[in-house]
């Protein structure tokens, strides 16, 4: 059976996220190499915004919701991330990837923050195709809140639940999660409270690190795990091969026993 597999690339490995908009154009290429290299696997890619979307949102608020102000914002924040999107896919389809971009504002309503709709059939039927559908965190409608930014991380926690995925990859521009320097290699729900996780430093309004694994404990619970590592480590998250990174899963490893303390 054809793995379906995702793969999430952080804003910080797609741009330069201490600037403003400034996309990565060269790692972006070297990702599109990888992923070409591997026809007999089925991807969806879902790419955060970095500093093309996150600097547009904190500066109209939307973060906060919409109101008669900041109306504008919905798309100068969605046009900065399309125009990013638009680049990834431009780098997929240069290695000879059939890729399509598919944007969270026209797909997606949430309330209050959280996702509550998804219409995720051109998605799966994209990919049945061996056509590479590519995400991206985004502004969508809110009927609480009127608009809000739903992340990256977010999406691949709802994906999982609407499309057979067989294994979820975030690649990152650190070599997993890391506690006094030293990287994390599993996390549960039971261990992920003893973690200091800082937020990021740069302008990010959909949590950082924090987000990231919360969301991720989420989909670990419902069964689905997932692995964070550096994104030069990605050929060999694809191969199934040690990536060096962590490990978000479920209390339980694979053998059923107990998920050992990380302290």
């Amino acid at each position: 059976m054809t793995e379906n597999i995702m793969v999430k690339l952080g804003g910080s490995v797609v741009t330069d996220k201490s600037g403003e908009c400034r996309v990565d154009e060269a790692r972006i290429a070297l990702i599109a190499a990888e992923l070409a290299s591997r026809p007999d696997m089925r991807f969806i890619v879902v790419h955060g915004a970095g500093s093309c979307g996150h600097p547009e949102a904190q500066r109209h608020h939307l973060d906060k919701g919409l109101n008669q102000n900041n109306k504008a914002g919905i798309f100068i924040t969605h046009n900065a991330v399309r125009n990013l999107n638009d680049a990834v896919v431009k780098a997929l389809r240069a290695t000879g990837v059939e890729a399509v971009g598919i944007h969270p504002l026209d797909a997606c309503v949430a309330h209050n923050g959280r996702l509550t709709s998804f219409d995720s059939g051109p998605v799966e039927l994209l990919m049945h195709h061996g056509i590479v559908p590519v995400l991206h965190g985004d502004v969508v409608m809110d009927r609480e809140r009127g608009a809000c930014i739903v992340s990256g991380d977010q999406l691949i926690a709802v994906l999982p639940s609407k499309i057979r995925i067989d294994r979820i990859g975030l690649a990152t521009d650190v070599p997993g999660v890391l506690k006094y320097g030293e990287v994390v290699p599993l996390i549960t729900p039971d261990t992920a409270d003893i973690l200091d996780i800082r937020q990021s430093e740069n302008t990010d309004v959909t949590g950082g690190m924090k987000g990231k694994i919360s969301e991720l404990l989420a989909l670990a619970e419902q069964g689905t795990e997932s692995s964070i590592f550096h994104v030069s480590r990605l050929g060999d998250f694809l191969d199934g091969r040690d990536h060096g990174g962590t490990v978000v899963s479920s209390s339980r490893t694979q053998d059923g026993k107990r998920a050992p303390l990380h302290t």
